[in-house]
């Protein structure tokens, strides 16, 4: 049965009928969890070792999906998707993440998120993690390089305007960090560097594992402290909630937050709690600030009209204590094959649990297949305004499965991507990966794929390559994702152009592939 609060949001998506608009649009709060695991929340996999209380309270109080993937199994390309409901391998970059002082990722005309809502009346704020590169100031311009984290030893000014940044892709406040373990080692707020980095990072083992000893000499401010991160953008977050709530404006947060990718920094009071090893004790921390958000938008008297939405960039690390996890009985990808970085389902499904009170049924859950990229579409729903005709090339809403309701758009395919720049292309239950043909991507480069098939809903551990035994399976699939490469675009009836040339059947030769010309 639906509720009357329900009903009343149906109908005013109802074209020809008009109501009176309600006090205010929902508060939306996505909480974007780094490197954690579809297995991290115990309340999924009650058999895992890792305590995540809050998050457990999600779940009972919303609706968790059991098939939701990020838009890559690494980090800056999840985030462009997500704020730009666009695959990221539709850009330059097809492979890997921004580097240090890389210009940005999302093109200054490009539909973004926080643009969206803002065009409908909401302050938005980015708290956290951005790694979606900026335009730094400096005797040189950032580039895009061939050479990773080429460009760190460059010399910077730190004193002038960062452009490119959140502030100028739809956001109207932002504090946080480029990312923790890459220079400069600072808090930035809005377009400026908070604290100047005149002093040079050394390691200090107190601190954690993991850390950054690439970047020994880089700039950091004086007295910087990795283990602060985390407490200081969820204090700032938990701010922001307080002050907005007292505003009669709408608002957008993106929680992008620091853990628990590394550097593994549990701060004082978590060091050790789990009893099992710093990664672990760092996925409870990163449950701890996850709870801190939610727990204020409860006490400031706004939970009924803000949806709140927690999910992760990608899966578990497997170099930050994969081993210690698993000896203590603890399974980050749950039932699935591989973790951060893979083509295979433990490299890009990760949880997904999305809460609003009366129009979410509290603990349920959905099977329906959702990428990350689909948070734009859902959210402009939400918001009650159409997608433009350019731009949000690959996000369709699940609106609809939230409200328990049929949805003739749900997404059936889907396109993973792997930190090597593999490709999967998924159609239901099928499953059909193009990997690495050699024993490593520069062996790899240029050379043809490899082509398995898997079907997802007889083997969840991507186990069986059924290649061979169904290869007109594999034909019609691999045509289909011909096409949807060269549409441009997943969204319905909408053609767009790629940024480049897109290769699935061989592996790339560059991870910033060329431009195509006009």
């Amino acid at each position: 049965m639906v509720s009357k609060s329900v009903l009343f949001f149906l109908l005013s998506f109802t074209p020809g009928i008009v109501f009176a608009a309600p006090q205010s649009q929902p508060n939306i709060v996505v909480i974007l969890a780094d490197d954690f695991g579809v297995g991290d929340i115990q309340a999924h996999y009650p058999d895992n070792k890792i305590p995540t209380p809050y998050l457990d309270q999600l779940v009972k109080e919303g609706m968790s999906f059991t098939d939701a993937h990020s838009g890559s199994a690494v980090c800056s390309p999840t985030r462009y998707g997500l704020l730009t409901g666009r695959y990221s391998w539709r850009t330059r970059l097809q492979e890997w993440v921004i580097a240090a002082y890389e210009p940005p990722l999302i093109s200054e005309n490009r539909l973004t998120l926080p643009g969206l809502l803002k065009s409908r009346g909401y302050q938005t704020a980015c708290i956290g993690k951005w790694h979606l590169g900026w335009n730094w100031p400096g005797p040189q311009t950032s580039q895009m390089r061939e050479q990773k984290n080429g460009q760190w030893k460059y010399k910077w000014d730190f004193t002038k305007p960062i452009k490119g940044g959140p502030n100028s892709r739809g956001f109207d406040y932002f504090f946080g960090v480029d990312l923790p373990n890459l220079p400069p080692f600072t808090f930035i707020e809005n377009d400026h560097v908070l604290e100047q980095p005149t002093a040079k990072f050394k390691l200090d083992a107190s601190e954690g594992i993991v850390l950054p000893r690439g970047f020994i000499g880089a700039p950091t401010a004086p007295d910087w402290r990795m283990q602060n991160i985390l407490p200081e953008i969820t204090n700032r977050a938990v701010n922001y909630i307080e002050q907005q709530s007292q505003k009669k404006t709408s608002f957008f947060l993106y929680f992008s937050m620091t853990s628990p990718h590394e550097p593994v920094v549990p701060s004082i009071k978590f060091q050790g709690k789990s009893g099992i090893a710093p990664i672990a004790d760092f996925v409870m921390e990163t449950d701890w600030s996850a709870g801190q958000v939610i727990q204020a938008i409860d006490r400031a008297g706004i939970k009924d009209n803000t949806i709140v939405i927690f999910t992760a960039d990608n899966g578990h690390s497997h170099y930050t204590g994969w081993n210690d996890l698993v000896e203590a009985g603890h399974q980050p990808s749950g039932p699935y094959r591989g973790h951060k970085g893979d083509i295979w389902e433990g490299g890009h499904r990760v949880p997904l649990v999305v809460r609003w009170p009366d129009h979410i049924q509290a603990g349920s859950s959905s099977q329906q297949m959702v990428c990350l990229t689909d948070i734009l579409a859902t959210c402009a729903e939400i918001a009650r305004t159409d997608l433009p005709q350019s731009g949000a090339e690959d996000s369709l809403s699940f609106l609809p499965v939230l409200l328990g309701e049929a949805n003739p758009e749900s997404r059936q395919t889907l396109v993973s991507h792997s930190n090597h720049g593999e490709f999967a292309y998924r159609d239901g239950s099928w499953k059909l990966v193009f990997k690495l043909s050699g024993r490593n991507l520069e062996q790899s480069r240029g050379k043809p794929t490899i082509v398995e098939l898997y079907n997802l809903e007889t083997d969840i551990g991507e186990e069986q390559d059924l290649a061979e035994k169904h290869p007109e399976t594999v034909s019609r699939m691999t045509t289909e994702f011909t096409q949807l490469i060269e549409q441009g675009s997943s969204r319905s009836g909408q053609k767009a152009a790629n940024d480049t040339r897109v290769r699935f059947d061989i592996t790339q030769k560059q991870r910033w592939a060329p431009a195509l010309k006009d």
